[in-house]
């Protein structure tokens, strides 16, 4: 069974992992806000990317200098749940003895499958019995492309805030993270699935134009990029970007009103174009500074 660490910061995982690894360079500007309100109320944004590799570092310095100004850390999910929690829900990824993928998909995505599991030297029986939402997070788990959720900046950041005893909390519990794809249907997640083998249009180009738009806090390059990689299934584009987006902003609100300092750190796909964090904080009246 995957560990939990595995399945964090999967949301964006399609525009992330595919991403060329470009050297750290001194930029003006970096993917960090400092959110202001008019009672002198302030947050930090930051966009991230859930997976990195060694050679990215050292980040960009205004992660560090919200992190040192902030006294409460908060990410896409709580990182602070049992594993009997985990263990629980994701025994709800397994069908039960008589059922299988192959009566849920079809003939041919399952006949796919097995190719390309019997390529990697994973036997039939590893996947046959999971649904479609877990084979859906398997697939898009970043450490199958060489990068880690230890090296991205969630990963990062919480040994920082552990080390300091800062605390961590979440924009969503655990069970609303995972059911982004637990509450799909069979069919969208088969598309889910097959579009993790179809090759981007110019994907190398669009991944060092993703990792420099974040070096730089491009926040619309990257949510048009996030967007773009979606564009053949808008419906689920509107659930893991816009809805959550949404969802969100109440929290961040209260946050911002709590007379304490907040890093709030989502992935960098949810902080920019029409319908980001920046422009429905600034449609609220907040003040928008990038750091």
């Amino acid at each position: 069974m995957p560990s939990r660490l595995s399945f964090r910061g999967l949301i964006l995982a399609w525009f992330l992992i595919t991403a060329w690894i470009v050297p750290p360079a001194e930029v003006a500007a970096a993917s960090v806000w400092k959110v202001s309100d008019s009672n002198g109320g302030i947050l930090y944004l930051g966009g991230s990317v859930h997976a990195l590799h060694s050679t990215d570092y050292p980040l960009p310095s205004a992660y560090n200098r919200a992190f040192d100004a902030a006294a409460h850390i908060v990410f896409e999910d709580d990182p602070a749940v049992s594993k009997g929690t985990v263990k629980s829900y994701f025994k709800r990824g397994e069908y039960p003895k008589g059922d299988s993928l192959k009566n849920h998909v079809d003939p041919r995505t399952y006949d796919y499958l097995r190719r390309v599991f019997s390529l990697w030297g994973i036997p039939e029986q590893k996947f046959s019995s999971v649904r479609p939402w877990f084979l859906v997070l398997v697939l898009s788990s970043p450490e199958l492309h060489g990068v880690s959720h230890d090296l991205g900046i969630e990963g990062f950041l919480e040994k920082r805030a552990r080390a300091n005893s800062k605390p961590i909390s979440g924009l969503e519990s655990f069970r609303e993270h995972m059911e982004v794809f637990s509450g799909l249907t069979d069919r969208q997640c088969e598309m889910l699935i097959l579009m993790t083998f179809i090759p981007q249009q110019d994907g190398s180009n669009n991944g060092r134009g993703l990792m420099n738009a974040w070096r730089r806090g491009d926040a619309d390059t990257l949510a048009h990029i996030a967007r773009d990689s979606l564009q053949d299934f808008p419906s689920f584009a509107k659930r893991v970007l816009d809805a959550r987006s949404l969802s969100w902003l109440p929290k961040i609100e209260g946050y911002l009103h709590s007379g304490k300092i907040y890093f709030v750190v989502v992935g960098a796909g949810h902080i920019g174009g029409p319908s980001g964090l920046l422009p429905l904080l600034k449609a609220r009246g907040y003040r928008i500074e990038q750091i």
